[in-house]
């Protein structure tokens, strides 16, 4: 007979998902509860379950952890990978921050698409962050704290165990008699979020028991107002994109400053960019917005920005140029690939009788158009022609010995016009975006 004073697991049953999950596994007690409950599901193995523990090689027990790993997911028979990442000491994040952010990178590039990505986080942690959230000045969206699925990578994020308190997990862990790692450094209170666990939140539990509960339920609520918002954000900033990479300055400006700030957030997360920080919004509010038409005012952060330019905002990436000292030669039978990840290539069945030279930008050129007996600067054609500025330093410009015959396929000199129109061919230039 069943000891009747054995533990019991508070867990339901796993769901069964029709779509392979991979679980981040640190070997934890919340990582190891999460994967022995998914394992316990004869359909979620039958539709695939596999981990992955990202070895960070801070702690001098690293390596014995990842060899916990490997035993426990062999005893189980789940397939492991084991990806071992370099985190930045040097970063200005932190090293708590940092090892997060290697550790999501480590988990984009090994989700395959269509998957699941499970992770192990729960009430109590959802409590942590909302408090953390709210000390830092947060709105709504932060407020939001963690949320139960959210797209990622090639798949999404599901956290399953969001609603069940860490007691929860651990009563799961005492009624299978799991083992799992202590990571020493959760006891120390240095960093934020260990301090609200270790010290403020057992302290508002002696007044209020139900304290992480409360916390959590405010976050579901932000949440709700968050996907109401979020709905309308993307309704009105449809409205305001010209392009999905370009919203137009005037429609925008007619939008209340606090809607304002909402849309610029919520453009740049949906193009999947680093969130836009305050100061972002500060500075296009200050100087991008209120700039003249012909203005070239610019806010960078971590790689990416956003430029105004015509009456426009463009989110870009950083400055992509050519190399200076970048040439080559082309026949024109097959596309070249050019060092900003663009294309140059001649479109139809003809090919140059003789290879020309590509190469970038220097300044100073001249070129001759059709109809035309004098030359012209490129620098005057370009500004004409409408491409942006930071396009013109990613232009390749084409030459037959000392002779400019196109920059790119905007500005195209008589020579060669004249072989393509008698060729029936085209020039087309791509440029490149990362």
């Amino acid at each position: 007979m069943p000891d009747p004073t054995a533990p019991t697991s508070p867990l339901p049953p796993a769901p069964d998902l029709p779509a392979p999950v991979l679980v981040g596994f640190s070997g934890g007690l919340d990582s190891t509860v999460l994967l022995h409950w998914l394992a316990q599901s004869p359909a979620q193995r039958a539709a695939g379950l596999h981990a992955v523990h990202v070895h960070h090689g801070l702690q001098a027990e690293a390596d014995r952890w990842a060899a916990h790993c490997e035993a426990v997911c062999a005893a189980w028979s789940i397939p492991l990978q084991v990806v071992r990442v370099d985190v930045p000491r040097d970063s200005g994040e932190g090293l708590e921050a940092a090892a997060r952010h290697v550790r999501r990178e480590a988990f984009a590039r090994v989700l395959r698409e269509g998957e699941h990505l499970a992770l192990a986080h729960h009430r109590d942690d959802q409590a942590e962050t909302f408090l953390l959230r709210a000390l830092r000045g947060s709105g709504v969206d932060g407020l939001a704290a963690i949320r139960a699925h959210a797209p990622f990578a090639a798949g999404s994020i599901w956290r399953p165990l969001l609603q069940h308190p860490r007691s929860d997990l651990h009563a799961h862990a005492l009624a299978h008699a799991l083992r799992w790692i202590e990571d020493p450094s959760n006891a120390s209170d240095a960093a934020d979020r260990n301090f609200l666990r270790l010290r403020v939140l057992p302290l508002l539990q002696q007044r209020w028991p139900q304290a992480d509960a409360a916390f959590a339920r405010s976050a579901e609520l932000s949440a709700q107002a968050q996907r109401l918002l979020d709905a309308s954000d993307h309704d009105t900033l449809r409205r305001c994109m010209v392009s999905p990479g370009v919203l137009d300055c005037a429609r925008l400006q007619r939008q209340p400053r606090e809607r304002r700030a909402r849309l610029l957030r919520h453009w740049v997360r949906s193009a999947g960019q680093p969130p836009l920080p305050a100061a972002g919004v500060q500075a296009i509010e200050r100087e991008l917005l209120p700039a003249a038409h012909d203005a070239d005012a610019q806010f960078a952060w971590q790689g990416v920005r956003i430029r105004r330019w015509r009456g426009h905002l463009y989110l870009l990436p950083m400055a992509l140029a050519l190399p200076l000292d970048w040439s080559v030669h082309w026949e024109g039978s097959t596309p070249l690939a050019l060092p900003d990840g663009g294309e140059l290539e001649l479109l139809g069945s003809a090919r140059l009788a003789e290879p020309v030279q590509v190469s970038a930008r220097r300044g100073g050129e001249r070129i001759q158009l059709p109809g035309r007996s004098h030359s012209h600067a490129l620098k005057d054609l370009l500004q004409q022609s409408g491409l942006p500025p930071w396009q013109r330093r990613q232009l390749p410009l084409l030459y037959a010995g000392e002779t400019l015959l196109a920059a790119g396929d905007r500005v195209i000199g008589a020579p060669l016009q004249q072989w393509l129109d008698e060729h029936n061919a085209q020039l087309r230039w791509t440029p490149g975006t990362a």
